[in-house]
């Protein structure tokens, strides 16, 4: 690290329904600590929850990623992107529909970007119990610029039933 570089702190949400679901997680997240220019801090339990936006498809199983990296968001994301090619995921499939591995850029320091490639925070957040759980068990004191503090988010209760796997 070069005396100019500076560490942001990011988050990452990691979700699979698809061939070991719990494993694919558990290997997107081990391939975070690959990544240039990031160190893997936190990887929160497992949950199980149903699947979002009314596809029929198994249950997912959902885990969020505490980094720290160099990388600009853009760069980070294609990272990501780079992940989810290595463990087989293929695009231009149904949106919210079953996959291998999902990688979604939560949150990227105070940071907001509207992009067409990128919106962070991640929409959605505030709705959804399967990124609110695990993200609050790692950094429950975490501020989400325009929502505020994790922990002080409510959990959706209209939301389909999740549960901790491990």
């Amino acid at each position: 690290m070069t005396p100019d570089q500076h560490w942001y702190p990011a988050y990452v949400g990691i979700g699979s329904n698809l061939q070991g679901p719990s494993r694919q997680v558990e290997a997107a997240a081990a391939l975070l600590a690959e990544v240039p220019g990031t160190r893997l801090v936190a990887v929160s339990s497992l949950y199980r929850s149903a699947a979002f936006g009314g596809v029929e498809q198994p249950d997912f199983v959902n885990a969020v990623a505490a980094i720290l990296t160099t990388l600009s968001p853009a760069a980070l994301l294609q990272g990501l992107q780079a992940i989810e090619t290595r463990q087989g995921r293929e695009r231009g499939a149904a949106r919210w529909g079953p996959r291998v591995i999902d990688l979604d850029l939560l949150v990227y320091s105070r940071e907001k970007i509207d992009s067409p490639e990128l919106t962070v925070p991640h929409p959605g957040i505030g709705e959804r119990n399967f990124v609110l759980l695990p993200l609050g068990e790692i950094a429950p004191d975490l501020v989400i610029p325009g929502l505020g503090r994790v922990a002080d988010i409510p959990v959706n209760m209209n939301e389909p039933g999740i549960s901790r796997i491990a």
